[in-house]
């Protein structure tokens, strides 16, 4: 079967590939989610200031053609 040497080759990967991979991999994860958060709130304010530009314009408009 597997003997001691091939079971310290095995932890050795896994400490020093596989775990710190895995940590990156996690950490670029929460980024990611950091940034698509960031993002949704900002297309969320920038609707709301559509609107409000819009709304704006309108009552311009109308007020002009009051006049």
């Amino acid at each position: 079967m597997i003997d001691n040497e091939a079971f310290r080759v095995l932890n050795s990967i896994m400490q020093w590939i596989v775990a710190p991979v895995a940590a990156f991999v996690w950490f670029i994860y929460r980024q990611q989610q950091q940034h698509a958060t960031d993002i949704a709130v900002l297309k969320a304010t920038n609707v709301a200031a559509q609107a409000t530009h819009e709304r704006e314009i309108k009552e311009i408009r109308e007020t002009s053609r009051a006049i």
